[in-house]
């Protein structure tokens, strides 16, 4: 009678099931983090609503001319929601569909930001000489840059549309980024692993790719989720200076909007306290994650 044989996994199987336990060790600890799932929750149903917006509020809401009855500046009823607008335009629709735009805006900007953050990190504290010694005066100056002013510079020499967006905000506001992840890259340099991989001759992309990336991924993961909720002002801002496209719906229009007919002083209170609370909310929901994922792959603030 045989006996079945153990089967020997091979070292990618391995690695993939260790990742598959890391990844599950991560939700369980997530769950546990009160304020980071109250953030999580609220993000996932402002994402749903956002992609849902065609079905719930049909595209000719947003046209003028099919809203010729509603009344102007209503304010919130069982009628009118969250109120209309300076056009009879329900608010609530005009929200829905802002945040298609908004959080799009804030994700792909994001990407950006994150990719190229986290290549001209990894370079700067892998390679030595003169070229991690560019990187680093590349990372200062765009880190003594303000940001913001060179987003609106980008954004009023390209054209006027979401990509501007996106590209202005994602080359930006990848030099914090680059930091934190040179800083981790060369604290990873010094462990006994990477020494005795490039002892036996390990190449530059196999360290980067098997030892280094890995390690500085969860501290990328969790400037991610922080990084999210500047980008979402970041577009708010920009569109708010009338610096967006203006065929397309945000959070950053409606206040333009709101400004260009002075409901602050004229009593339409809801036409700015809806959408900068919508942003507000959005952000802060950000920022409980990415606190939450902070204390989870950062082990000081874990002890504590």
């Amino acid at each position: 009678m045989s006996t079945a044989e153990p089967r020997l996994l091979s070292p990618r199987a391995m690695a993939w099931s260790r990742r598959g336990r890391s990844l599950a060790e991560f939700c369980r600890e997530f769950s546990h983090q009160r304020a980071g799932m109250v953030g999580l929750v609220f993000l996932i149903v402002i994402v749903v609503l956002a992609i849902l917006a065609p079905v719930l509020a049909p595209a000719w809401m947003l046209d003028v001319t099919r809203v010729i009855d509603n009344p102007r500046f209503a304010p919130p009823s069982w009628e009118h929601p969250l109120g209309t607008d300076h056009q009879g335009r329900e608010l609530w629709v005009r929200m829905l569909w802002g945040a298609r735009v908004s959080l799009l805006v804030g994700f792909a900007a994001t990407a950006v930001s994150m990719i190229l953050g986290t290549v001209v990190g990894l370079a700067a504290g892998h390679f030595t000489g003169w070229v991690g010694g560019l990187l680093m005066r590349v990372i200062d100056f765009f880190l003594v840059l303000p940001s913001l002013i060179l987003a609106i510079v980008l954004a009023s020499v390209l054209n006027r549309g979401a990509l501007t967006i996106i590209i202005a905000i994602g080359l930006t506001s990848w030099a914090g980024t680059a930091r934190v992840v040179r800083a981790q890259t060369l604290s990873v340099e010094s462990r006994d692993y990477v020494e005795r991989s490039r002892v036996l001759g390990a190449g530059h992309w196999h360290i980067i790719g098997k030892h280094l990336l890995p390690a500085v991924l969860p501290l990328v993961l969790a400037n991610t989720t922080l990084t999210v909720g500047s980008a979402i002002i970041s577009e708010s801002t920009l569109s708010f200076l009338g610096l967006g496209d203006t065929t397309q719906q945000s959070w950053g229009a409606v206040l333009k909007n709101s400004m260009d007919v002075s409901a602050a002083t004229s009593g339409y209170w809801w036409y700015v306290i809806v959408p900068g609370l919508a942003i507000v909310l959005v952000v802060l929901a950000f920022t409980l994650v990415g606190r939450a994922v902070e204390t989870i792959v950062n082990p000081t603030l874990r002890s504590r």
